[in-house]
């Protein structure tokens, strides 16, 4: 059963009124509910049972630190990929050892920060970032604990923008050459090689091509054993998809019977790193109807969310389920639109939606993943604010900005100021 419901035909999360939050916080806002997340976290977790195993949620795809101290207090680690991300990460109270530090660009700054932090390891992504993790060790009197993120050249199937595993990605070293960079890392008095990495592919609804990476990364591990390397995890990243539409996403159990079956009897810890398979499902963006706008082609709902809110219809195509707020038999086909001067700027494009009209309300589905983290302030809009259900109570966990946040930062050079 969801947690986002309609209940007397008014639509809640959990036990509370997604109007009743509109109301007294007005609109546009994020919504999530901690029953999901938490019930996504543990069927994941669950699913592995019979495997010693650690699941990072990827803070890219939901960084609220309300969120993520929602999550630690399940158990649950931190993959991040920037300094800015670890801050989040320790911020919201998550153990240190169950951090991985991931991304092709870390800098100087961001690999002390993470050392002195005692992360669980860095996931490398080249071999000059190998020297520069073990310049950063030696410096700081202490080695660097690395798996490689090794380029399975796997075909992931989805959208190209988001497919991270063949050969010609940026991501990664190949599998062809990786077994070299692991004897070299093996080498270095900074490092120490604990893991195997790597990430295929986000939205992934076919399992084959995790099992595919899984049985490569198996044989090289087995190679890296024969030269005295003592691989201890296995990280496979992340990827699972969910349904947004009609797709049939894998369930838990058939991601985990894909993946026990190759490797069974391996002796190491499996590392997982779901970011929108936690996420996407659990939150929701609400906004309203300004105006509708009839011409001959088209029927337009002009709403207050935008593309700067939500960016996934714009850069992805994507799609997320219209639901009415206050459920509703009529209906119509339009584009759900927001005020920012681009012909890009839509939420949803030559839908058949419920009828909303002017002051109603519609919500944006499963945009918990990749929703306010991608938000921007594009036109000087200020981003909206975050809120947690947890049962028949709301918590606003990020206030709404106002304009002072976004002149703040900024300074006008003295010889400019008016006297």
């Amino acid at each position: 059963m969801s947690s986002f419901e309609y209940n007397n035909n008014e639509l809640y999360c959990e036990g509370v009124s997604l109007k009743q939050i509109a109301e007294e916080v007005g609109t546009p806002y994020y919504v999530y509910s901690a029953k999901e997340f938490r019930t996504q976290y543990q069927h994941f977790y669950n699913a592995f049972n019979k495997i010693d195993r650690i699941v990072c949620f990827a803070v890219k795809a939901c960084g609220n630190i309300g969120i993520l101290s929602l999550l630690s207090s399940e158990g649950c680690g931190a993959d991040i990929v920037s300094g800015g991300e670890l801050h989040r990460a320790l911020s919201a109270g998550m153990d240190h050892s169950k951090i991985v530090f991931a991304g092709v660009g870390k800098t100087r700054e961001e690999i002390i920060f993470a050392i002195k932090s005692d992360i669980l390891m860095f996931n490398v992504e080249s071999r000059q970032e190998i020297d520069l993790l073990n310049e950063c060790a030696l410096e700081l009197n202490k080695r660097a604990r690395i798996a490689i993120r090794v380029n399975p050249n796997v075909d992931a199937k989805t959208h190209p923008y988001i497919s991270t595993g063949l050969k010609e990605n940026k991501f990664g070293i190949p599998v062809k050459t990786a077994k070299k960079d692991y004897i070299y890392a093996n080498s270095l008095d900074g490092i120490d090689v604990v893991c195997i990495h790597c990430h295929i592919g986000s939205q992934l609804i076919d399992v084959s091509p995790f099992r595919d990476a899984a049985e490569i990364l198996v044989k090289l591990i087995k190679e890296l054993r024969k030269e005295r390397i003592n691989i201890k995890y296995l990280d496979l990243g992340g990827g699972l998809g969910i349904t947004y539409n009609d797709e049939a996403s894998p369930s838990h159990s058939d991601y985990a019977a894909a993946l026990c079956d190759v490797l069974q009897g391996e002796d190491m810890t499996l590392i997982f790193e779901p970011g929108r398979n936690i996420a996407g499902n659990a939150g929701a963006l609400i906004t309203k109807v300004l105006y509708t706008k009839e011409t001959e082609d088209k029927n337009f709902k002009i709403v207050d969310a935008a593309m700067n809110d939500l960016a996934r219809p714009s850069l992805y195509d994507s799609y997320h389920e219209v639901k009415a707020v206050d459920e509703t038999s009529e209906t119509i086909t339009a584009d759900i639109v927001g005020p920012i001067c681009e012909s890009s700027d839509f939420l949803a494009k030559d839908r058949k939606m419920p009828d909303v009209d002017i002051e109603g309300l519609y919500a944006l589905m499963s945009a918990g993943a990749y929703g306010m983290t991608m938000a921007s302030n594009y036109n000087s809009r200020p981003r909206v604010p975050e809120i947690l259900v947890d049962g028949d109570q709301y918590y606003v966990i990020r206030r709404r900005e106002i304009y002072n946040d976004l002149t703040g930062p900024e300074m006008v050079p003295a010889y400019l100021r008016k006297k």
